[in-house]
Protein backbone atom coordinates (compact mmCIF):
# COMPACT_ATOMS: atom_id res chain seq x y z
CA UNK A 1 0.00 0.00 0.00
CA UNK A 2 1.44 3.50 -0.92
CA UNK A 3 1.90 5.72 1.71
CA UNK A 4 0.29 9.30 1.83
CA UNK A 5 4.10 11.44 1.18
CA UNK A 6 4.55 8.64 -1.64
CA UNK A 7 1.35 9.55 -3.13
CA UNK A 8 1.69 13.64 -2.95
CA UNK A 9 4.92 13.51 -3.95
CA UNK A 10 3.80 12.01 -7.26
CA UNK A 11 1.55 14.47 -7.20
CA UNK A 12 3.56 17.16 -6.75
CA UNK A 13 4.75 17.41 -10.73
CA UNK A 14 1.28 17.85 -11.42
CA UNK A 15 -0.06 21.05 -9.74
CA UNK A 16 -3.63 21.03 -11.73
CA UNK A 17 -5.22 18.21 -13.40
CA UNK A 18 -8.42 20.28 -15.18
CA UNK A 19 -10.47 18.80 -17.74
CA UNK A 20 -8.37 21.15 -20.92
CA UNK A 21 -4.96 19.97 -19.64
CA UNK A 22 -2.55 17.90 -21.65
CA UNK A 23 -2.44 14.00 -20.79
CA UNK A 24 -0.47 13.33 -18.07
CA UNK A 25 3.07 12.11 -18.20
CA UNK A 26 3.71 11.20 -14.29
CA UNK A 27 4.14 7.91 -13.17
CA UNK A 28 0.74 6.36 -11.66
CA UNK A 29 0.53 5.44 -8.08
CA UNK A 30 -0.65 2.05 -7.21
CA UNK A 31 -2.97 2.16 -3.91
CA UNK A 32 -6.14 2.04 -1.94
CA UNK A 33 -7.99 5.10 -2.17
CA UNK A 34 -9.65 4.31 0.79
CA UNK A 35 -6.15 5.21 2.79
CA UNK A 36 -6.18 8.01 1.36
CA UNK A 37 -7.73 11.83 2.49
CA UNK A 38 -9.92 12.46 -0.01
CA UNK A 39 -11.24 16.06 0.04
CA UNK A 40 -14.28 16.92 -2.51
CA UNK A 41 -15.31 20.53 -3.17
CA UNK A 42 -18.54 21.40 -4.84
CA UNK A 43 -19.50 24.82 -6.35
CA UNK A 44 -22.40 26.53 -7.43
CA UNK A 45 -24.00 26.86 -10.15
CA UNK A 46 -27.88 26.93 -9.59
CA UNK A 47 -29.33 24.43 -12.37
CA UNK A 48 -25.97 23.51 -13.32
CA UNK A 49 -25.10 21.71 -9.90
CA UNK A 50 -27.17 18.80 -11.21
CA UNK A 51 -23.87 17.78 -12.39
CA UNK A 52 -22.47 17.13 -9.20
CA UNK A 53 -24.37 13.72 -9.26
CA UNK A 54 -22.44 12.04 -11.92
CA UNK A 55 -19.54 12.87 -10.32
CA UNK A 56 -20.45 11.40 -6.88
CA UNK A 57 -22.03 8.20 -8.95
CA UNK A 58 -18.28 7.87 -9.98
CA UNK A 59 -16.68 8.10 -6.53
CA UNK A 60 -19.25 5.54 -5.53
CA UNK A 61 -18.04 3.56 -8.25
CA UNK A 62 -14.38 3.79 -7.76
CA UNK A 63 -14.81 2.96 -3.82
CA UNK A 64 -13.82 6.47 -2.71
CA UNK A 65 -15.73 7.45 0.33
CA UNK A 66 -14.58 11.53 0.95
CA UNK A 67 -12.53 12.35 3.81
CA UNK A 68 -14.57 15.76 3.74
CA UNK A 69 -16.62 17.80 1.79
CA UNK A 70 -17.03 21.45 1.11
CA UNK A 71 -19.84 23.30 -0.90
CA UNK A 72 -21.34 26.45 -1.96
CA UNK A 73 -24.88 26.86 -3.00
CA UNK A 74 -26.16 24.50 -4.92
CA UNK A 75 -22.77 22.33 -4.35
CA UNK A 76 -23.50 23.02 -0.48
CA UNK A 77 -27.42 21.05 -1.26
CA UNK A 78 -25.58 18.58 -3.00
CA UNK A 79 -22.74 18.30 -0.50
CA UNK A 80 -25.06 18.08 2.06
CA UNK A 81 -27.10 15.03 0.67
CA UNK A 82 -24.07 13.14 -0.35
CA UNK A 83 -22.84 13.65 3.11
CA UNK A 84 -25.46 12.51 5.01
CA UNK A 85 -25.38 9.02 3.34
CA UNK A 86 -26.96 9.07 0.31
CA UNK A 87 -25.06 7.33 -2.77
CA UNK A 88 -25.35 9.19 -6.20
CA UNK A 89 -27.80 7.16 -7.43
CA UNK A 90 -30.04 7.90 -4.89
CA UNK A 91 -29.77 11.46 -5.36
CA UNK A 92 -30.48 11.00 -9.43
CA UNK A 93 -33.78 9.24 -8.10
CA UNK A 94 -34.33 11.78 -5.72
CA UNK A 95 -34.24 14.69 -8.26
CA UNK A 96 -35.56 12.81 -11.34
CA UNK A 97 -39.13 12.13 -9.01
CA UNK A 98 -39.34 15.35 -8.61
CA UNK A 99 -38.17 17.62 -11.85
CA UNK A 100 -40.02 17.67 -15.00
CA UNK A 101 -37.80 16.46 -18.55
CA UNK A 102 -38.13 18.52 -21.40
CA UNK A 103 -40.16 15.23 -23.54
CA UNK A 104 -42.41 14.19 -21.00
CA UNK A 105 -46.09 14.81 -21.33
CA UNK A 106 -48.95 15.81 -19.25
CA UNK A 107 -49.80 11.87 -18.68
CA UNK A 108 -46.62 11.65 -17.37
CA UNK A 109 -46.19 15.02 -15.11
CA UNK A 110 -49.09 14.28 -13.43
CA UNK A 111 -48.10 10.30 -12.62
CA UNK A 112 -45.42 12.17 -10.43
CA UNK A 113 -46.47 12.42 -7.19
CA UNK A 114 -43.89 14.24 -5.77
CA UNK A 115 -43.85 16.33 -8.23
CA UNK A 116 -46.75 18.68 -6.54
CA UNK A 117 -43.96 19.42 -3.76
CA UNK A 118 -42.17 22.06 -5.97
CA UNK A 119 -45.65 24.02 -5.80
CA UNK A 120 -44.84 24.10 -1.54
CA UNK A 121 -41.29 25.22 -2.54
CA UNK A 122 -42.62 28.39 -4.73
CA UNK A 123 -43.58 30.65 -1.72
CA UNK A 124 -43.16 34.15 -2.94
CA UNK A 125 -41.62 36.57 -0.21
CA UNK A 126 -41.96 40.12 -1.64
CA UNK A 127 -40.54 42.45 0.75
CA UNK A 128 -37.83 40.09 2.86
CA UNK A 129 -34.90 40.64 0.59
CA UNK A 130 -36.00 37.98 -2.16
CA UNK A 131 -38.56 36.76 -4.01
CA UNK A 132 -38.70 33.28 -2.99
CA UNK A 133 -38.70 31.83 0.28
CA UNK A 134 -36.50 28.57 0.86
CA UNK A 135 -37.96 26.88 4.27
CA UNK A 136 -40.42 24.53 2.73
CA UNK A 137 -36.87 23.43 0.52
CA UNK A 138 -35.16 22.88 3.75
CA UNK A 139 -38.13 20.89 4.75
CA UNK A 140 -37.59 18.88 2.06
CA UNK A 141 -34.12 17.90 2.49
CA UNK A 142 -34.81 17.53 5.85
CA UNK A 143 -37.02 15.12 4.93
CA UNK A 144 -35.09 13.28 2.32
CA UNK A 145 -32.07 12.82 4.84
CA UNK A 146 -33.36 12.48 7.98
CA UNK A 147 -30.60 15.01 8.85
CA UNK A 148 -31.02 18.71 10.78
CA UNK A 149 -26.92 19.38 12.68
CA UNK A 150 -23.92 18.78 10.86
CA UNK A 151 -23.18 16.09 13.15
CA UNK A 152 -25.39 13.77 12.43
CA UNK A 153 -23.65 13.74 8.94
CA UNK A 154 -21.55 10.70 7.94
CA UNK A 155 -19.18 12.75 5.96
CA UNK A 156 -17.83 16.02 7.46
CA UNK A 157 -19.20 18.99 6.11
CA UNK A 158 -17.76 22.74 5.30
CA UNK A 159 -20.56 25.25 3.84
CA UNK A 160 -19.74 28.40 2.26
CA UNK A 161 -21.92 31.60 2.90
CA UNK A 162 -21.11 34.87 2.72
CA UNK A 163 -21.84 38.29 4.76
CA UNK A 164 -24.25 40.65 3.06
CA UNK A 165 -22.17 43.98 4.22
CA UNK A 166 -18.36 43.17 4.12
CA UNK A 167 -18.64 40.20 1.31
CA UNK A 168 -16.29 38.47 3.48
CA UNK A 169 -16.86 34.21 3.40
CA UNK A 170 -18.31 32.40 6.13
CA UNK A 171 -17.42 28.83 6.54
CA UNK A 172 -20.17 26.61 8.37
CA UNK A 173 -19.49 23.51 10.04
CA UNK A 174 -21.15 23.12 13.39
CA UNK A 175 -25.31 23.55 14.49
CA UNK A 176 -27.76 23.54 12.31
CA UNK A 177 -26.89 22.46 8.76
CA UNK A 178 -30.40 23.04 7.03
CA UNK A 179 -30.17 26.73 8.22
CA UNK A 180 -26.43 27.10 6.99
CA UNK A 181 -27.88 25.57 3.63
CA UNK A 182 -30.08 27.60 3.55
CA UNK A 183 -27.65 30.64 4.06
CA UNK A 184 -25.55 29.16 0.82
CA UNK A 185 -28.23 29.30 -1.34
CA UNK A 186 -29.47 32.57 -0.90
CA UNK A 187 -29.08 33.83 -4.32
CA UNK A 188 -28.97 37.96 -3.88
CA UNK A 189 -32.18 38.93 -5.27
CA UNK A 190 -33.82 35.82 -4.81
CA UNK A 191 -33.68 34.68 -1.71
CA UNK A 192 -33.67 36.22 1.46
CA UNK A 193 -31.12 36.98 2.94
CA UNK A 194 -30.33 34.70 6.38
CA UNK A 195 -30.23 36.04 9.74
CA UNK A 196 -27.30 34.00 11.44
CA UNK A 197 -25.26 35.29 14.51
CA UNK A 198 -26.08 38.84 14.20
CA UNK A 199 -25.41 38.80 10.83
CA UNK A 200 -26.77 38.50 7.11
CA UNK A 201 -25.78 35.54 5.25
CA UNK A 202 -25.96 35.45 1.12
CA UNK A 203 -24.97 32.82 -1.18
CA UNK A 204 -21.07 31.74 -1.15
CA UNK A 205 -20.72 32.40 -4.65
CA UNK A 206 -20.41 35.90 -3.47
CA UNK A 207 -16.87 35.19 -1.86
CA UNK A 208 -16.02 31.71 -2.51
CA UNK A 209 -17.71 29.80 -5.63
CA UNK A 210 -15.72 26.20 -5.53
CA UNK A 211 -14.35 26.28 -1.71
CA UNK A 212 -11.60 23.84 -2.81
CA UNK A 213 -8.90 25.90 -0.40
CA UNK A 214 -10.57 24.91 2.62
CA UNK A 215 -9.75 21.38 1.82
CA UNK A 216 -5.82 21.61 0.67
CA UNK A 217 -4.15 21.39 3.93
CA UNK A 218 -6.17 18.26 5.64
CA UNK A 219 -6.73 16.59 2.61
CA UNK A 220 -4.04 14.35 0.47
CA UNK A 221 -6.04 14.65 -3.30
CA UNK A 222 -8.60 17.39 -3.25
CA UNK A 223 -11.03 17.20 -6.13
CA UNK A 224 -13.05 20.22 -6.70
CA UNK A 225 -15.93 20.45 -8.95
CA UNK A 226 -16.67 23.72 -10.66
CA UNK A 227 -19.98 23.96 -12.38
CA UNK A 228 -20.27 27.22 -13.91
CA UNK A 229 -20.15 26.22 -17.32
CA UNK A 230 -19.74 28.68 -20.46
CA UNK A 231 -20.78 32.09 -20.47
CA UNK A 232 -24.82 33.08 -22.00
CA UNK A 233 -26.64 35.40 -24.45
CA UNK A 234 -25.26 37.47 -27.22
CA UNK A 235 -24.45 41.27 -27.07
CA UNK A 236 -27.10 42.34 -28.95
CA UNK A 237 -29.89 40.39 -27.09
CA UNK A 238 -32.06 42.57 -24.62
CA UNK A 239 -31.99 40.35 -21.30
CA UNK A 240 -34.29 40.71 -18.87
CA UNK A 241 -34.17 41.40 -14.94
CA UNK A 242 -33.52 38.24 -14.18
CA UNK A 243 -31.08 37.44 -17.03
CA UNK A 244 -29.40 40.52 -15.59
CA UNK A 245 -28.88 39.36 -12.64
CA UNK A 246 -28.34 35.65 -12.81
CA UNK A 247 -25.41 36.64 -15.97
CA UNK A 248 -23.91 39.56 -13.36
CA UNK A 249 -23.32 36.65 -10.11
CA UNK A 250 -22.16 34.15 -12.40
CA UNK A 251 -19.82 36.49 -14.18
CA UNK A 252 -18.28 37.52 -10.63
CA UNK A 253 -18.28 34.35 -9.82
CA UNK A 254 -15.77 33.46 -12.33
CA UNK A 255 -13.47 35.91 -12.06
CA UNK A 256 -13.34 35.11 -8.52
CA UNK A 257 -12.40 31.01 -9.42
CA UNK A 258 -10.00 32.70 -11.72
CA UNK A 259 -8.44 34.40 -9.39
CA UNK A 260 -8.27 31.92 -6.75
CA UNK A 261 -6.66 29.04 -9.12
CA UNK A 262 -3.68 31.80 -10.22
CA UNK A 263 -2.84 31.22 -6.27
CA UNK A 264 -3.22 27.91 -5.60
CA UNK A 265 -5.24 25.14 -7.20
CA UNK A 266 -6.79 21.69 -6.42
CA UNK A 267 -5.36 18.65 -7.55
CA UNK A 268 -7.98 17.65 -9.90
CA UNK A 269 -10.42 20.04 -11.28
CA UNK A 270 -13.26 18.59 -13.23
CA UNK A 271 -15.10 21.54 -15.34
CA UNK A 272 -18.05 20.26 -17.31
CA UNK A 273 -18.61 22.09 -20.37
CA UNK A 274 -22.31 23.38 -19.46
CA UNK A 275 -23.97 25.45 -22.30
CA UNK A 276 -27.55 26.98 -22.91
CA UNK A 277 -28.76 25.80 -19.12
CA UNK A 278 -29.71 28.63 -17.25
CA UNK A 279 -29.62 29.23 -13.31
CA UNK A 280 -33.25 27.91 -12.63
CA UNK A 281 -33.50 25.20 -15.66
CA UNK A 282 -33.66 22.16 -13.54
CA UNK A 283 -35.99 20.78 -16.20
CA UNK A 284 -33.05 20.35 -18.12
CA UNK A 285 -31.44 17.54 -15.95
CA UNK A 286 -31.01 14.98 -18.76
CA UNK A 287 -29.30 17.89 -20.96
CA UNK A 288 -27.14 18.37 -17.79
CA UNK A 289 -26.16 14.66 -16.99
CA UNK A 290 -24.95 14.51 -21.11
CA UNK A 291 -22.87 17.25 -21.33
CA UNK A 292 -21.06 16.49 -17.98
CA UNK A 293 -20.22 12.88 -19.33
CA UNK A 294 -17.10 13.66 -20.89
CA UNK A 295 -15.72 15.63 -18.22
CA UNK A 296 -16.78 12.57 -16.17
CA UNK A 297 -15.23 10.05 -18.20
CA UNK A 298 -11.80 12.50 -18.31
CA UNK A 299 -11.93 12.27 -14.13
CA UNK A 300 -12.04 8.72 -14.49
CA UNK A 301 -9.01 8.24 -16.41
CA UNK A 302 -7.19 10.90 -14.16
CA UNK A 303 -7.57 9.04 -11.55
CA UNK A 304 -7.06 5.71 -13.13
CA UNK A 305 -3.76 6.61 -14.30
CA UNK A 306 -2.81 8.25 -11.22
CA UNK A 307 -4.34 5.16 -8.18
CA UNK A 308 -5.15 2.22 -8.73
CA UNK A 309 -8.24 0.74 -6.51
CA UNK A 310 -7.53 -2.25 -4.59
CA UNK A 311 -11.31 -3.85 -3.76
CA UNK A 312 -11.07 -6.35 -0.42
Amino acid sequence: MVSRRHFIAALASLPLLGMSTSPLHSAPVKGDLQSLRIGLALGGGGAKGLAHIPVFELLDELGIRPHRIAGTSIGAIMGMLYAAGLSGVEIRELFNRLLIQEDEGWREILQKRDLLRWLDFIDLDFGEGGLIASDDFLAFLHSATGVRSFAELKIPLQVVAAELWSGQPVVLDSGDVLQAVQASMAVPGLFAPVAYEERYLVDGGVANPVPYDLLLADCDLVIAVDVLGQREGQADQSPSIFSTIFASFTNMQRSILAAKLEQNTPHLLIQPELVGVRVLEFYKAEEIYRQAAPSIESARRQLDRFVTVTNP
